[in-house]
């Protein structure tokens, strides 16, 4: 009974040691993904803010107003010159 209590101890005392072991690595590999997905999540969030901060200053009134005038010789219409034109929704039914 002492010997087969002293094998059972024996040989699971290693083997609880290589499970062990075992975790630590995988809790290891497990950490570097995680912190490799929160870099590259803070990447991408760094990014997407200077790209909306990018379109809000492309998207600016004055500097499109600019490009028209300047680049594609535009100009704003005078109220004489707007036509507005009201389409009657027909009724169904």
């Amino acid at each position: 009974m002492k010997h087969l209590l002293a094998l059972i101890l024996t040989v699971s005392i290693p083997g609880l040691f290589f499970f062990t072991v075992k975790q630590s690595q995988v809790y290891n590999t497990l950490e570097r993904e995680v912190n490799a997905y929160n870099d590259e999540q803070n990447r991408l969030i760094a990014e997407n803010k200077r790209k909306i901060s990018a379109i809000s200053i492309l998207s600016k009134p004055q500097r499109i107003e600019k490009i028209a005038v300047e680049e594609l010789g535009m100009h704003k219409a005078d109220s004489s010159q707007i036509i507005r034109i009201s389409l009657d929704k027909e009724k169904k039914g």
